[in-house]
């Protein structure tokens, strides 16, 4: 099917999640990935240990010389650690890509508790990058944060989606995975509107770093593929589900899942 992805995020140098995660995920579903690398980490499936911001110049340049040269069918946009880099990364695709379809994963912890986001940054998030969301996928403390609401029970997450969109994106995909329960339940709202409630069961492992990366990731693919919003989010939820349950138990902590399982079946 092919589709053109440009990840804009940070690398993980466990495998497991950020560009690497999102490079795996575009290959698994068909598509090609491209990116332009914001930091590099220093982690593993046990926690991250230094983070190296790249230059904002050299993030602008990756950006320009992909989408100049091949272009892209979606842009994914992760980790952004500073206000000066959300700025950067904005200016520069209002420049070369106003009318790509921009997918906002707004990575704020990574899943060992390291802050991945400054706190002075969450403003810059807010007003500045959330209004390009065609979608906005963030987890309940990540939407809570941007929300400025506490609201962890199932029954509150409508009002949570209408308060993250009066921020300005087209849609919201807002992940119930932080939750307790027997059941995974997810929100798709487009506008004031709630499209979908879905739901799963979920799957009782420490095997799920890498998640949300994911998710996006396959959701921005199936978006270059011309797939509907609805029926991107739930490939996209297949696609993680199946990549959790064979999920290969790499490591001492919250391990990397099973991006390949749609080449090799376990």
């Amino acid at each position: 099917m092919q589709g053109r992805v440009l990840s804009i995020a940070g690398s993980d140098s466990g495998g497991g999640a950020g560009i690497q995660a999102d490079i795996k995920t575009v290959t698994a579903l068909g598509g090609f990935a491209m990116t332009a690398i914001t930091a590099l980490t220093a982690q593993n499936t046990q926690g991250v240990y230094q983070i190296y911001n790249v230059p904002t110049s050299f993030v602008a340049e990756q950006i320009k010389v992909v989408l100049r040269d091949i272009g892209a069918d979606s842009i994914k946009v992760g980790m952004l650690s500073h206000p000066e880099i959300i700025k950067v990364v904005c200016d520069t695709l209002t420049q070369e890509a106003p009318e790509v379809p921009i997918i906002v994963d707004p990575v704020m912890v990574a899943k060992g508790g390291a802050s991945l986001l400054a706190e002075e940054a969450v403003d810059a998030l807010k007003t500045l990058m959330v209004p390009r969301a065609l979608v906005l996928t963030p987890n309940i403390p990540e939407a809570e944060t941007l929300a400025g609401i506490v609201a962890p029970r199932v029954e509150e997450a409508e009002d949570l989606a209408l308060a993250l969109s009066t921020l300005g994106p087209q849609a919201i995909l807002l992940k119930g995975g932080h939750r307790d329960g027997e059941e995974v339940v997810d929100l798709l709202m487009e506008g004031d509107r709630v499209v979908e409630v879905y739901k799963s069961p979920r799957i009782n492992t420490v095997h799920t770093h890498g998640t949300g990366c994911t998710l996006s990731s396959a959701l921005a693919i199936g978006i270059a593929q011309g797939l509907t919003l609805s029926g991107s989010v739930e490939r996209a939820r297949e696609y993680v589900q199946e990549a959790i349950r064979t999920a290969p138990a790499y490591g001492g902590g919250h391990g990397p899942l099973n991006h390949a399982h749609t080449f090799i079946k376990t």
